[in-house]
């Protein structure tokens, strides 16, 4: 089964190439000029977006090297002892919102730490595929398209991080306990 899959997988990408330049030729459409235009496209919002995603890496950079991501963390340390939530996870939980780079960074650190089967590996874990990375995406996506009026998504989204990591933690105590 395995051996099958992984040849479907090793053809998927020349076999979808062959398909649309069959159905380019089929269809009477300038292929490589299609491709060339969408390459243009990709390349103007590629440079639309750079801006936005060099201010978000810096800021996250000066975030953690200046040392608030640690005093965010002590500050919070009342709340999170009454809520139950591990302290460990805490920088992860600050940081996931703003970096997946850097989440992931300290991801791999707390599983080297504690292990991955451990509470801390699996509420880390169950963190990431709960939340999203929110202000990149959104610096990508709405930089890709020039809106700046996003106060409103950024709301809503971190509404939905703070619940993706809040349900995380219940849900690994109650699967997993503690």
């Amino acid at each position: 089964m395995l051996n099958a899959i992984s040849l479907i997988s090793s053809f998927a990408m020349p076999a979808m190439v062959c398909l649309i330049l069959v159905w380019g030729l089929r269809s009477g459409t300038e292929v490589y000029s299609c491709f060339l235009e969408g390459a243009t496209d990709g390349l103007k919002i590629g440079f639309q977006i750079l801006p936005p995603i060099i201010g978000l890496l810096v800021a996250i950079g000066m975030f953690r090297a200046s040392g608030a991501l640690d005093l965010v963390t002590f500050a919070l340390k009342p709340i999170t002892d009454f809520l139950h939530f591990p302290p460990e996870v805490v920088p992860f939980a600050l940081l996931r919102p703003m970096s997946g780079g850097g989440s992931l960074a300290l991801a791999t650190d707390l599983f080297r730490t504690h292990g991955t089967d451990s509470f801390i590996g699996r509420a880390v874990s169950v963190m990431m595929g709960s939340t999203e990375t929110t202000f990149y995406t959104l610096a990508v996506y709405f930089g890709a398209v020039g809106i700046t009026q996003i106060r409103h998504t950024v709301k809503c989204a971190l509404l939905a991080d703070f619940t993706g990591i809040f349900l995380s933690i219940w849900v690994c105590f109650a699967i997993f306990g503690a």
